[in-house]
């Protein structure tokens, strides 16, 4: 039913895409005059210069915005916050907190419904909610392991669209570009490179970056590296105490490094192979003071560890010619790997050790590629992207224990998973002739497989809760858009999309059961993926220095999955109840999110430019109408600057409406704000290249909260993984300065 279900999509794409041409064609031998016949001016095709890499997830599409290399540079961006704070509003990274779940969010949905790429290659997203209660041992998410200096751009996909990125897609993607050496080598040089060294006051971290590229006839090769180190990141709480009731932020320390090597040779007919290696790793340690009621003061910390490498075999192509049949391509062959280990130890009150270590691991071969070709049939002009993505991975976690004088033991809250992936996608882009009309119908097809092991023997839980299933599915996602030029500066479009979400192995298979105390939190083998329609309508403009556009969208979702409490009498409930409490997923039946989003920029001859943007999303079960509290509130983003050849400044503001109000007086629902930030720079003349860089953030050291991040935060009690709100405050005023140097 689903594969007739799309092939009816496609057949009603074409055939609207038909009927138009007919109209079009009978409207364009009518307009002439007799004897004349019409001029139809064709897309003009420039071949032959190597240039932004085809075939990217984010390419050829109005829902995508880039961010480039040299804006992350003059924005002094260093992290998904910094990046939500000033190119993009509709972007939240909740930064993780002891018990609490962070992460990145896009159009109000997070977690593993949004996807991060690194040069096409998926960054896996694993998670254990086993352990949510404690304050070190829950880790989620891989959306932050890479470092922003080792990138050439950032692009923010939105929309439910799995066509363009795969499973997981269903509120956008953050799509990454590492650099290449042509990034860093000008016109007319054989190498070149950039330095850039960072004090932020905020977690008083400095940090340090250097890029270099040589080129050598048709070999190219670059050197990236980069070391951070920093402390607690600040926030505006005043209680400097041991306990629960601690405001300040626990302190800590954290060094994050990145290394990457990219090796590149061009060969004749417009063909490229390289080797790429890459290496991102962070190490952070916290001092535990929340918790040091029940353990003795200064002998508590805690640790959370990312390491993510990967190893790559590149090739591009992209025609020489005009008349050849393929214009550009790309094919990836890989090995990555992504692990996370967090945990804390210390000794009690009676002087007894205690300690925790959990740690994950996803290791994947994959390959991932496509093509791009333009042709002509008649008066349309096609332009055809197809390709594809497949990869094996092995994913293993284990938990260990030591209490008291115990030894070590060690459980696996998730089974060893060996699974499959495969992805195919088609799009035909269709201009009919010189009217400005584009239609896009397009269609992926996504399968998974899913294989755990394990038996009673190794995981006693299997006896309580039973054995492991594998679980495999596949579905076909078709969508349609279609774009049209009002005049060459206005651009008007609709898209229908649909995107899909297998279920993650921690759903599937999470396995802890705590029988002595009367519960379990278990994952769901019977859980459906996840669907949904997505509807996008808006305009773009664009006229010499004024620049905007706005998108308005209506996402419908299926099979919801989320966590929830239950009953369940395989065991006895705490405190003498006949029935355990069983935390599970389930699925929803239906969900929807709305919003809008606007952009728009105006450069002035004097040197002076202004900008604002927004964002605004509404989410709700629609089946007992209850609002998903992961939809941030409104958003806005306003500036205004003057920037000359040598100096420039720029005021900013930021304004969030507060959370909606839930009705339930358990979660915070945070206030809205107001802050601003002030920064400038200057590039003197007398050192070629430099550029220093400075700015002062929350100037008026406001109190506020990211809303999405302090959502189920319990402001009427507090624990050790619930301290009071002020202890999920953002900083307060900071300040940032920078040098750059370009060689």
């Amino acid at each position: 039913m689903l594969i007739r279900g799309s092939q009816s999509a496609l057949f009603v794409c074409t055939a609207l895409a038909l009927v138009f041409h007919s109209v079009s064609a009978e409207a364009q031998t009518a307009s002439p005059q007799d004897g004349q016949q019409p001029t139809v001016l064709k897309r003009i095709t420039i071949k032959g210069a190597r240039a932004k890499p085809g075939n990217t997830a984010s390419s050829d599409t109005p829902l995508a915005s880039e961010t480039t290399a040299e804006a992350i540079r003059k924005k002094d961006i260093g992290n998904l916050s910094d990046l939500g704070n000033t190119t993009e509003p509709g972007v939240d990274y909740v930064d993780p907190k002891p018990g609490k779940i962070g992460g990145l969010f896009i159009r109000g949905l997070g977690g593993a419904r949004v996807v991060t790429m690194v040069d096409n290659i998926p960054i896996p997203f694993f998670e254990n909610f086993a352990r949510a209660g404690q304050a070190t041992s829950t880790m989620s998410s891989g959306a932050s392991s890479f470092d922003f200096s080792a990138l050439s751009a950032v692009d923010v996909l939105r929309g439910s669209d799995s066509s363009r990125v795969g499973s997981g897609a269903l509120a956008g993607a953050l799509v990454l570009r590492t650099l290449e050496p042509e990034d860093l080598i000008g016109e007319g040089r054989d190498w070149g490179g950039v330095a850039k060294t960072t004090y932020d006051s905020e977690d008083r971290s400095i940090g340090g970056a250097l890029a270099a590229a040589r080129k050598v006839e048709n070999t190219s090769v670059l050197f990236q590296g980069s070391y951070k180190r920093g402390h607690e990141t600040d926030n505006k709480g005043s209680a400097d105490i041991f306990g629960t009731s601690r405001t300040k932020p626990n302190p800590g320390d954290y060094d994050q490094n990145n290394l990457m090597f990219k090796l590149r040779q061009d060969l004749e007919g417009g063909h490229r192979i390289g080797v790429t290696a890459e290496r991102y790793q962070l190490n952070s340690d916290t001092e535990l003071k929340t918790l040091y009621g029940t353990y003795l003061p200064g002998a508590y910390s805690g640790y959370d560890d990312t390491l993510r490498e990967r190893l790559s075999l590149d090739y591009e192509y992209e025609a020489p010619s005009v008349d050849a049949m393929i214009d550009t391509a790309r094919l990836t062959a890989y090995w990555q790997a992504l692990s996370k280990e967090s945990g804390s130890g210390g000794l009690q009150l009676n002087a007894q050790p205690i300690a925790r270590e959990d740690f994950m691991r996803d290791s994947s071969f994959g390959l991932v590629g496509g093509l791009t070709s333009t042709f002509d049939t008649g008066n349309l002009d096609h332009t055809v992207r197809i390709g594809g993505d497949a990869s094996t991975f092995d994913f293993k976690e284990w938990f260990t224990s030591v209490t008291g004088s115990s030894a070590a033991a060690s459980s696996a809250d998730i089974p060893h998973v060996d699974g499959h992936r495969l992805g195919l996608y088609a799009e035909d882009e269709i201009s009919f002739g010189a009217s400005g009309f584009r239609l896009t119908p397009g269609i992926r097809f996504d399968y998974f497989d899913y294989d755990p092991s394990g038996d009673i023997a190794t995981h006693s839980s299997y006896a309580t809760l039973g054995l492991p299933q594998d679980r495999n599915g596949s579905r076909f996602s078709p969508k349609l858009m279609a774009s049209y030029d009002l005049t060459p500066e206005v651009q008007v479009f609709a898209q229908w999309s649909t995107a899909y979400r297998a279920p993650t192995v921690n759903e599937l298979y999470l396995s802890f059961p705590n029988i002595a105390r009367g519960y379990a939190v278990v994952g769901n083998p019977y859980l459906e993926p996840e669907t949904s329609n997505g509807f996008e309508i808006g305009a773009k403009y664009q006229s010499g220095d004024t620049t905007g556009g706005v998108t308005a969208f209506h996402n419908q979702y299926r099979n919801f999955i989320e966590q929830y409490q239950t009953t369940t009498a395989l065991f006895p409930g705490a405190g003498g109840s006949p029935n355990g409490t069983l935390f599970t997923y389930r699925n929803r039946a239906h969900v929807e999110i709305s919003g809008v989003e606007a952009k728009v920029r105006q450069e002035f001859s004097s040197g002076f430019f202004a900008h604002a943007s927004l964002a605004y999303a509404y989410g709700k079960d629609t089946d007992n109408n209850e609002l998903i509290r992961t939809v941030a509130p409104f958003k806005s983003i306003v500036g205004v600057g003057y920037a000359n050849d040598f100096w420039g400044t720029e005021l900013t503001g930021i304004f969030a409406s507060g959370m909606r109000d839930d009705h339930k007086p358990a979660t915070f629902d945070a206030p809205g704000y107001g802050i601003a930030n002030l920064t400038a720079w200057w590039e003197p003349t007398q050192t070629k290249g430099l550029r220093i860089q400075a700015g002062v953030y929350n100037i008026f050291d406001r109190k506020y909260w990211n809303a999405v991040g302090v959502r189920d935060v319990n402001p009427t009690s507090v624990s050790s993984s619930n301290q009071p709100v002020d202890f999920y405050s953002e900083p307060g005023r900071s300040f940032k300065i920078s040098l750059t140097q370009k060689f």
